[in-house]
């Protein structure tokens, strides 16, 4: 393999954070690998949250919590890939969606950056966003909440 495309396939690695890279093609292969500071990051798809038991305060002494509000008939947007998060298509234009818009099923609320390619992300619901969970340019994991949204 030329030193000019192993350099190039590095320098891709470093540009995208990727760990490793597998290339094959009829003539030639090419594995590559990087060590990083930090663990790989693990794909990890989670069922739905089981009820956990409340937990007992450990001193009186403190004051009551308020109550959290009921968020019982919210419902998730959650992110169908690992990218990047943005709220708009570009750094001048409007938020696809924000706290407090109305969305139906076909309403493009963010995009999902994967190497390189922008991947529109649709409600799949009707009603009103309530929350943000997620900042503009943050990585987002597979099944991630993205949004809570009252069903209309």
């Amino acid at each position: 393999m030329d030193i000019r495309k192993l350099k190039e396939l590095v320098k891709l690695m470093v540009e995208n954070d990727l760990t490793e890279l597998d290339l094959r093609d009829k003539d030639e292969q090419a594995t590559v690998r990087r060590q990083t500071a930090f663990a790989p990051p693990q794909v990890v798809h989670h069922g739905p949250p089981a009820a956990s038991a409340p937990v007992a305060a450990a001193s009186s002494s403190k004051p009551a919590a308020t109550p959290a509000p009921d968020e019982s008939d919210l419902v998730a947007i959650e992110s169908p890939m690992v990218g990047t998060f943005y709220t708009s298509s570009g750094p001048d234009k409007p938020p696809l969606a924000a706290v407090g818009a109305t969305v139906d099923a076909e309403t493009v609320v963010c995009l999902l950056e994967a190497m390189k390619i922008f991947n529109e992300i649709k409600a799949e619901r009707s009603g009103t966003i309530v929350k943000m969970l997620v900042k503009n340019g943050q990585a987002v994991e597979f099944g991630q909440k993205l949004f809570l949204v009252r069903q209309s």
